[in-house]
């Protein structure tokens, strides 16, 4: 399916058709950081992790960011304890920690399911009360069948469950993939997971990378969606903060606000191959910070 930017019309003419189901009239969404830019920069400069945590935190913090979503390189082995040190150095919230994994086949789910409970593990210790979750997808985007999403939704139900008896909540992410064929896996989950149990992260510009109109998809899944990934491109190429390029914030805002939206605003920045880098690395979260902040006011 050939993905499309909407145009700004089209774009805002879907607001009206696409209430929040249960919303009330709060609106209090919380900002954080994603560090997923940061393990792009030090593969490319060849920097082990560990190495560059002090950067990563004394740089989001200085770029106005009290909280920050971690990846879970960050709470696993050698990295925990230093992690540990660094949020209470700079006095940063946790609120969210990411771990990805096959879901789809019955013993690579075990395994996941395995893995992300012990990563919550960690991830309780510095304080992070949501997992964020996303299945891989098959090889070559190669659609899942029926029964490897039936397989996958028993297992996001059991992750899910699982999660809630540790006092942590499960939300899925989901990337490109699971917009194809209408959004097909994406649904499939929506409509076969346990929704006291399950929220949704929308990555918005995986949308429409995707093809897929977002509020379409926002009216379907409600106030199940709880956290958005923002990050903003030209031409599909990731722009270097979320300011710049072709997606209409400012809509997304009216929308969120007159829905009563109280999630979290996750800056996540990343670089494509062509990405323009004309600033560092902190100056362009500092001025994704402050466009999200004049665009949504978080808190």
């Amino acid at each position: 399916m050939k993905s499309k930017v909407l145009p700004r019309r089209e774009f805002l003419g879907t607001l009206a058709a696409a209430p929040l189901a249960g919303a009330g009239p709060r609106y209090q969404p919380k900002l954080a950081a994603q560090v997923y830019v940061w393990t792009q920069v030090f593969n490319k400069q060849k920097k082990p992790l560990l190495e560059g945590l002090p950067e990563v935190f004394e740089s989001t913090r200085k770029a106005g960011y009290r909280r920050m979503e971690l990846v879970s390189s960050f709470v696993i082995g050698d990295a925990l304890a230093r992690t540990r040190e660094l949020i209470k150095k700079h006095g940063i919230q946790i609120p969210i920690v990411y771990h990805g994994g096959p879901l789809h086949e019955a013993a690579a789910a075990e395994k996941t399911i395995a893995e992300i409970l012990s990563v919550a593990e960690a991830a309780k210790s510095v304080g992070a009360s949501i997992i964020e979750a996303n299945p891989n997808p098959k090889p070559k985007r190669e659609p899942k069948t029926g029964a490897e999403l039936e397989v996958q939704a028993r297992s996001i139900n059991q992750l899910a469950a699982a999660l809630a008896k540790r006092g942590q909540r499960l939300i899925l992410h989901h990337h490109e993939p699971e917009m194809a064929n209408n959004a097909r896996e994406w649904r499939h989950v929506l409509n076969n997971t346990d929704p006291k149990l399950v929220g949704l992260c929308i990555d918005f510009d995986w949308v429409l990378q995707g093809g897929q109109e977002p509020f379409a998809l926002l009216k379907e899944a409600g106030p199940r969606v709880e956290s958005y990934h923002l990050r903003n491109a030209r031409n599909r190429v990731w722009t270097q903060s979320v300011g710049e390029g072709e997606y209409d914030y400012p809509a997304l805002a009216r929308f969120l606000r007159d829905h009563g939206f109280t999630g979290y605003l996750v800056v996540e920045l990343a670089h494509h191959k062509d990405t323009e880098i004309t600033r560092p690395l902190a100056d362009n979260l500092r001025l994704s910070r402050e466009y999200v902040e004049k665009t949504f006011s978080p808190r």
